[in-house]
């Protein structure tokens, strides 16, 4: 669906189109009071009408250079005519020529001002069908690729992820289904200004409220016309003896935020204001303490730049329970948690976390300032003092500069599986890439979470046992096996040895992560416990045992 804000002003144009009954209100209504303050009220507002057309309400607008309109010559402005289903370009021939060219015109005629300007959205329709889907808009594909915006059919918008991974109403768009309903294109001021600034343009609109009883109204009296003319708003208005009315003119609509602050914000999209900052109890490397440490830029150094001061090092780690993942790991579609990374689809991105051996999180100053200010408070919500220093294979890492050998058993499955994929093996396929992402050691007390590891881990692995390969490789040894026999014992019959590690993985994804509980799944949590200490330890346990497996059934089909 469009944005709320797109759906107000729908509301609020159907609302001001009602012609009043009463006589009185009628008369005041013709005078377009309400239409023009309308037009005054959104030209400061962060969604802006672009196009409008509704029962008495015509609204388009264009893009027109600074240099080309200013300074304003509002006479030459108010000889606007057409609109933007004129189209912008077509064939032309004849005029004593024998060929054929293409006529590249401007939306709007009748005004110098305008002779050079350019149409954002384009109103198109599709001759000869009669249906509901025969008119529609287009944009500018120049500000679609600027803004970096798609159309999202089911939220009738053209959209993009923001920073929190949500998606971005950027233009929303509706389409009256008939003359008497409100169709409106309208658009997110920041992306529309920061367009106009780049190009060093104005958004002109051009309306017309020709208010008025159609079933009564004849014609127009001979009378003079008024012209009001304002700094940016200036029209040409008729009563008619209280019957009828039209108000028909430009408004220029100016940018709210200085080209300064908009080109800022264009070029680093991360800058945030100075009390948009958090801070976080950290190990102070440095002036070896723990101290509360800010991801303002302003609060600490880099190695390179420390010789003139004391501040804390940018790299100076913050540690946090590990419920704060919990976050991540309940929406895979919007977050991917990596090997030591976590990605908001189209929004930001946190690098350089890792667990230490106490169980913490941990994460580094600079890094977590990259995060959107929301998320800083939410890191925040879960920050304690260290319980220990950080992991071994972060320390190794980022402060030797070398890579550790793969020692993390689910790591290792994961490298077998990507090993298998590249080879194009037979007996397992992966028929989505995803899969491998979502698979993450749990690392909270939660069983919920140690029940979502299982599953995910069973989807990768034993789900993906490709049941036809295993067939042929069994009919190749003379094995005989039945059309009820599943992937894994078709598995086993090749490798000729019971696989308790998956075995073991299929038996909690089916009893724990069902969520139905029961005597068996509280027996298998609580074994998890009592034999390994915590739902992470248990994990990686299992998966040291699924990683012998796979390479057992490697070297049984001669991998």
């Amino acid at each position: 669906m469009p944005s709320y804000e797109h759906k107000k002003l729908i509301e609020k144009i159907s609302e001001i189109d009602k012609m009043p009954e009463d006589q009185s209100e009628y008369a005041q209504w013709i005078k377009a009071t309400a239409h023009l303050e309308l037009l005054r009220a959104n030209a400061g507002e962060d969604e802006i009408i672009v196009y409008a057309s509704g029962d008495y309400t015509f609204i388009q607008s264009v893009v027109v250079s600074r240099k080309a309109i200013y300074p304003l010559d509002q006479d030459d402005l108010l000889l606007w005519s057409g609109n933007i289903y004129s189209g912008c370009a077509c064939y032309e021939w004849g005029g004593g020529r024998d060929d054929v060219w293409i006529a590249r015109t401007a939306p709007i005629d009748g005004t110098k001002s305008l002779s050079a300007c350019r149409a954002i959205v384009f109103a198109r329709t599709i001759d000869g069908l009669q249906d509901k889907n025969s008119s529609y808009f287009e944009l500018s594909q120049e500000y679609t690729h600027v803004t970096n915006i798609h159309w999202r059919e089911a939220h009738r918008a053209y959209c993009r992820f923001d920073r929190r991974g949500e998606w971005e109403h950027v233009v929303s768009i509706t389409s009256g289904e008939t003359c008497h309903d409100v169709s409106l294109v309208s658009f997110k001021r920041k992306p529309l200004e920061e367009y106009l600034a780049a190009s060093d343009s104005i958004l002109v609109r051009m309306f017309d409220f020709t208010l008025l009883n159609r079933k009564d109204f004849r014609e127009w009296s001979d009378g003079p016309e008024d012209v009001v003319k304002k700094k940016t708003l200036f029209y040409r208005q008729k009563i008619d003896s209280g019957k009828a009315a039209y108000t028909t003119g430009v408004q220029v609509v100016e940018l709210k935020r200085g080209k300064a602050e908009i080109f800022a914000a264009i070029k680093d999209d991360t800058v945030q204001a100075d009390d948009s900052y958090v801070e976080f109890i950290a190990r102070d490397w440095r002036n070896k303490r723990i101290a509360l440490i800010s991801t303002s830029p302003n609060t600490t150094t880099s190695y390179f730049q420390a010789s003139h001061n004391d501040l804390p090092f940018e790299l100076s780690p913050a540690f946090f329970r590990p419920e704060v993942l919990l976050r991540y790991k309940g929406d895979r579609d919007k977050y991917n948690i990596e090997e030591r990374d976590i990605i908001c689809r189209g929004g930001w991105r946190l690098r350089g976390y890792d667990v230490n051996e106490a169980g913490q999180v941990h994460a580094y100053i600079c890094d977590l300032s990259k995060l959107p200010y929301e998320e800083q408070l939410y890191w925040k919500s879960f920050n304690e003092k260290p319980k220990g220093g950080i992991s071994e294979r972060a320390f190794i890492n980022d402060f030797e500069g070398e890579v550790v050998d793969v020692s993390d058993p689910l790591l290792q499955i994961k490298l077998v599986l990507r090993q298998w994929e590249d080879r194009k093996v037979t007996w397992w396929r992966l028929p989505d890439h995803r899969l491998a992402d979502r698979v993450n050691t749990p690392r909270t007390s939660s069983r919920d979470e140690w029940g979502t590891a299982f599953k995910d881990l069973s989807k990768l692995v034993i789900e993906c046992l490709h049941t036809g390969g295993i067939r042929e490789e069994l009919g190749r040894r003379n094995i005989e096996w039945t059309k009820n026999d599943k992937s894994l014992a078709l598995i086993e019959s090749v490798v000729d040895k019971r696989l308790d590690g998956l075995r073991l993985v299929q038996r909690i994804r089916s009893k724990v992560d069902a969520h139905i509980g029961g005597d068996e799944a509280d027996s298998l949590s609580t074994e998890a416990l009592q034999k390994h200490d915590s739902y992470a330890s248990h994990f990686d346990h299992v998966c040291r045992q699924v990683i012998v497996e796979l390479k057992l059934i490697e070297r049984a089909f001669g991998g």
